[in-house]
């Protein structure tokens, strides 16, 4: 059986078609034979042979015979019964499929169909004048087509070729006399089309004038089409489009110039994709400015309070922020920098200043990024060219001022592909960025409503010229307390909904969150904290479903098996003091930790080792404290002559560096030349010079929490460093005594060693 693909030809039951091989799309691409069956088919969507399916054809059929397939390459094929086709499928050089009949419901007897015939050659004669069909009407008049459908299927010769669609919605009807009007109103149609006179009789009713009218402006369409080589329904709703998308006019003029490119190219153009999608991307942004909205201040701290436990002074300069910009009328305000240890809410809290904005929300990434056109984004000369982040995420939020989070800005990478750093001062610039000019775009786009804020877990690798546009804020590490009630409060409840355990199937006591916090985790946000909710959550997921009971109870004395991980080991200063060993603070970007100083002498030749992967600043550091004590204590310096000087500090796996251990590091070498030891419960940070002065030291807060964590009752601190302690938690302000200092002498004096200068 030869299976046919009839495209544009108007094939009806109980015919004569005659078709060219062009015509035609054969299975296997093999000529059909005379004599062979033949199943004709209308296909949705224009395949390959091989690839024929359910999908790509219309469900109703017809079933014939090949009758001749003429040197010239005519086919003549005789149509018979409708059929409907199911399970059609194309597998290598075989045919599969059903062909259920399909009955007529109404019939048409042999006299009305010779009426039909007769009066359609009638309205033909009169509407061309005799002429325009010439031999084709003698010759259907007197020889083929004594049949009404067989006259339809000859005059659709010289029919301009029909939707597959439309055919389908004739040879789906079950009713042959309503097959046959429709029939009809195709043929009139294209006679008024052509401007020919009115046919006569019942066919001129107003429902063939509107199928006539439908049909001139379909073929009207097609024929626009055809000229213009391109997609022109989607090119004039690209127009209508840039009309009404409110761009600049620097934008529209460039939208535009591409359009006529468009036009001129047509469907088959190297570009035509590029340009489109250039279009498309263009008139999906949002151009409107979008107007200010009244902010209820007490709304937004509610919010940001719901959200976010403690972070007391975050808060409130976001608050701040936020009534400026209620005054002001204004969008936006200056560029935020949250920076902070991982887990400190850096990123969720700029979540609830969008919710408390009412405004829309976009994260961008910026870590690891190393190309400039991450940022400005790519040419379009260039293949795959792309918009950049900022443009990408503007699109995405469908709004010309969604709040705008850049994360981890102190990751990015300068390599040969360009400097990121840079490529962010126009987009942070309010001075700038109202023209920021996206190279993919080419166009200029105003950003100057977008609430940036951004984040970083640390100032020192980004470049100054980005750091002074930014206004720094310090999101200090939490408490224990703080943890406790976040844990109660916000990590727990989201835990156990997002495993689907209801309230009452899990009971965390206060006592096993403290224990939690305390022994499995070290860390100065809560990242650690809420895998560990996860893990109890997923435990008690566990015995619900095995039905060992309601729920699940987790106290301190089952918690380690519910956990499955040993308790960390706490580095809690010793309570041993001895000679060469000092407790010093250090500041990461996981938050504050505890140092142990530790020195020896060796027998040597006055030479110094330093081991604990210290980086060049701690090591210079050691330079200026050994230096230091050499002065102060000149008697007792002499024993470096015959003795190696071997300086450690724990963890050596752990690189260490920055400005804040000088102090730590001379009294830890007076410690062991006086052989006098340090209480261990006295921690100090803080930089010296050679003079003796103690300089001031960044990251206060953190070192703070992370020495009352480890047991320390005293704290040293640079004098200057005094009024950052009203950014240290009131908590561990109580629990620690903090003494400032200006000089070395003073920090040696409070050691205890000042007689012995």
């Amino acid at each position: 059986m030869a299976l046919i693909q009839v495209s544009h030809k108007w094939v009806f039951p109980n015919t004569y078609i005659s078709m060219t091989l062009a015509d035609l799309v054969l299975a296997y691409d093999l000529e059909p034979e005379p004599g062979e069956e033949a199943l004709l088919v209308l296909p949705r969507i224009q395949v390959p042979a091989s690839q024929l399916s359910e999908d790509t054809v219309y469900p109703i059929g017809l079933k014939g015979s090949v009758l001749e397939v003429q040197d010239d390459g005519i086919v003549l094929i005789q149509t018979r019964d409708r059929v409907r086709v199911d399970e059609l499928r194309v597998d290598g050089d075989r045919i599969s499929c059903k062909t259920v009949p399909m009955q007529d419901t109404e019939k048409m007897d042999e006299e009305t169909r010779e009426k039909k015939r007769d009066r359609l050659m009638l309205e033909v004669i009169r509407a061309t004048g005799g002429n325009a069909f010439g031999d084709l009407i003698v010759d259907s008049w007197l020889h083929l087509y004594r049949d009404f459908t067989g006259l339809v299927c000859a005059l659709s010769e010289f029919i301009p070729r029909v939707q597959n669609g439309k055919l389908y919605e004739i040879l789906q009807e079950d009713s042959e006399p309503r097959r046959a009007e429709m029939q009809e109103k195709l043929i009139y149609a294209y006679l008024r089309k052509t401007g020919k006179p009115k046919p006569t009789g019942t066919q001129d009713s107003p429902e063939a004038r509107e199928e006539a009218i439908r049909y001139q402006t379909d073929a009207v369409q097609r024929e626009a089409t055809r000229l213009s080589f391109g997609p022109n329904a989607d090119l004039d709703a690209m127009e209508l489009k840039i009309r009404n998308s409110g761009m600049n006019d620097t934008a529209r003029r460039e939208a535009e110039k591409i359009l006529r490119r468009l036009y001129q190219q047509g469907t088959f153009g190297a570009e035509t994709g590029m340009l489109y999608n250039y279009l498309d991307f263009l008139t999906n942004l949002s151009w409107k400015k979008e107007d200010a909205r009244e902010i209820d201040l007490d709304a937004a701290e509610r919010i940001l309070d719901e959200d976010h436990y403690g972070l007391r002074k975050v808060k409130s300069r976001i608050l701040q922020q936020i009534a400026v910009m209620s005054l002001t009328k204004a969008q936006s305000g200056s560029i935020l920098l949250f920076v902070g240890a991982p887990g400190t809410g850096k990123t969720s809290i700029g979540q609830s200043i969008a919710r408390a904005l009412s405004r829309q929300y976009v994260r961008v990434s910026l870590g690891g990024i190393r190309d400039e056109g991450e940022i400005r984004g790519h040419r379009r000369t260039y293949i795959g060219a792309m918009p950049g982040r900022i443009m990408d995420a503007i699109s995405k939020s469908g709004v010309s001022n969604p709040v705008m989070v850049l994360d981890e800005v102190d990751k990015l990478i300068s390599s040969s592909s360009g400097d990121p750093a840079s490529a962010l001062l126009e987009v942070l610039d309010p001075e700038q960025n109202r023209t920021f000019t996206d190279h993919y775009m080419n166009v200029p786009y105003d950003l100057s409503d977008v609430l940036f804020i951004c984040t970083a877990n640390s100032v020192d690798t980004i470049p100054e010229p980005l750091l002074s546009r930014m206004e720094v804020i310090q999101f200090q590490g939490y408490t224990p307390m703080e943890k406790e009630q976040i844990a109660i409060r916000h990590l727990l409840p989201r835990a156990m909904a997002a495993v689907g355990i209801s309230e009452g199937q899990l009971k965390v006591t206060e006592e096993t969150v403290r224990s939690i916090i305390r022994d499995y985790t070290r860390e100065g946000g809560v990242r650690g904290l809420k895998k560990c909710m996860d893990t109890l959550c997923r435990a008690a997921a566990v015995q619900i479903v095995r039905g060992k009971g309601k729920g699940l109870e987790v106290t301190q004395e089952n918690l380690r098996a519910y956990l499955d991980m040993h308790p960390l080991p706490h580095r809690c200063v010793p309570d041993a003091a001895l000679p060469g060993v000092v407790t010093g603070l250090a500041w990461t970007s996981s938050g504050g930790d505890v140092l142990s100083i530790e020195t020896l002498l060796t027998c040597g030749k006055g030479e110094i080792q330093i081991t604990g992967r210290l980086g060049d600043v701690m090591k210079e550091s050691v330079q200026v404290a050994l230096s230091l004590v050499k002065h102060l204590f000149p008697d007792r310096a002499e024993v470096l002559g015959d003795h190696d000087l071997h300086v450690h500090v724990p963890d050596g796996a752990t690189p260490k560096d920055g400005p804040s251990a000088g102090i730590t590091l001379a009294v830890a070498i007076a410690s062991l030349l006086m052989d006098r030891p340090v209480d261990p419960r006295l921690a100090m940070t803080g930089e010296i010079t050679l003079r003796g002065e103690v300089e001031a030291i960044g990251g206060l807060p953190e070192k703070l929490i992370a020495a009352q964590r480890a047991g320390v009752r005293q704290v040293l601190i640079p004098q200057d460093n005094m009024e950052d302690l009203s950014e240290v938690p009131e908590e561990t302000r109580t629990q620690l005594t903090v003494t400032p200092v200006r000089t070395i002498a003073d920090v040696l004096h409070i050691c205890g060693m000042e007689e012995a200068r």
